[in-house]
C-alpha cells in the first residue's frame, strides 16, 4: 500500500495518489470478485481496475497498470518517460512520490488519463494481458462516462426539486441547514454512498440516489412542517430499502 509523500506534479494537476481517494474521489472496480478492498491493487491479473477521479477526469495508475500487466513498474515508468512529449500530448502528465508501507522507499509513479493510459498499451507488445488490460479500461471509462451522464440528466434535477421542496417545507427555519444535511444523510444510506462520495458512485449506486430522490420529493409533499416531511421521507425510504433490498442481495 502506497501513501502520498512528497508531490511531483504538473503545474495546476490535482493532488491524489491513485490508492486511497479523497472525498470526491472515484472507484469503478472492473474485473472479478476479490477478497480486497475496492480500490486496492493486487497481483493477480483478474483484481480490480480502480479509476481514481476528481471532478476533472478519470485516471489510472502506471501501479495498476503495470500489475496487471504483470511488468515492473519501474519499465512503464521509463516508457513514459522516454515518450513523455507523446504523452503530454494528450493532456497534462501527473507524476507522483509514494512510500510504500514496510519498505519506506519512495516510488515515483504517473496518474494516467483515458487517452494516456491507451496510448501506454499501444507501445506495450500486444500479448494476451495487454488485450484483456485495454478490454477492462475501455470498461472502466466507459462506466465512468455512463455515471456522469446519469448524475447530470437525471440526479441534479432530482436533487433541487427535493431541497427546494424542503426548503419550503422549512420556512425561514433556523434549523433549515440541518434538514437538508439530515435528509442528504437518509439518503446516502439508502443508496449505499458515504459521505461526500455523491459525484463519484457507480452506476447502481447513482440510479438508487436517483430513485431514492424521487421518492422522498414525493413524500415531502403536502407534509405540514419540516419536522413532517422528515419523518414522512424517512419511512418512504425505509418501506423502499425493505423492497429492495432481498433484490440487491440476490
Amino acid at each position: 500500500m502506497i501513501h502520498t509523500n512528497t508531490i511531483e506534479i504538473a503545474p495546476g494537476a490535482i493532488n491524489t495518489n491513485g490508492l486511497h481517494t479523497g472525498t470526491d474521489a472515484l472507484n469503478f472496480p472492473i474485473g472479478e470478485a476479490t477478497d480486497q478492498a475496492p480500490g486496492s491493487i493486487g497481483t493477480a491479473l483478474h483484481q480490480h481496475l480502480a479509476l481514481t477521479t476528481t471532478t476533472a477526469e478519470p485516471r489510472v495508475s502506471t501501479q495498476q497498470l503495470a500489475q496487471h500487466l504483470g511488468n515492473k513498474h519501474s519499465s512503464l515508468v521509463a516508457l513514459i518517460q522516454n515518450h513523455r512529449a507523446d504523452f503530454q500530448q494528450l493532456g497534462i502528465l501527473r507524476f507522483q512520490i509514494g512510500v510504500i508501507e514496510g519498505r519506506g522507499q519512495p516510488e515515483k509513479f504517473a496518474m494516467l488519463n483515458e487517452d494516456q493510459a491507451t496510448l501506454a498499451l499501444a507501445f506495450s507488445k500486444n500479448t494476451k494481458r495487454v488485450r484483456e488490460l485495454k478490454v477492462k479500461l475501455v470498461k472502466a471509462f466507459g462506466q465512468y462516462r455512463r455515471a456522469a451522464d446519469l448524475r447530470k440528466t437525471e440526479y441534479l434535477p432530482q436533487y433541487h426539486q427535493l431541497h427546494d421542496n424542503l426548503h419550503t417545507l422549512a420556512a425561514g427555519s433556523p434549523n433549515e441547514r440541518h434538514v437538508h444535511t439530515n435528509v442528504n444523510r437518509l439518503l446516502n444510506k439508502f443508496a449505499g454512498i458515504e459521505a461526500g462520495r455523491r459525484a463519484s458512485a457507480p452506476l447502481p449506486e447513482q440510479a438508487m440516489l436517483i430513485v431514492g430522490h424521487a421518492m422522498a420529493a414525493r413524500a415531502a409533499q403536502g407534509a405540514a412542517d419540516h419536522h413532517d416531511g422528515y419523518q414522512r421521507i424517512k419511512t418512504t425510504l425505509q418501506a423502499l430499502a425493505a423492497i429492495t433490498a432481498p433484490a440487491v442481495l440476490q
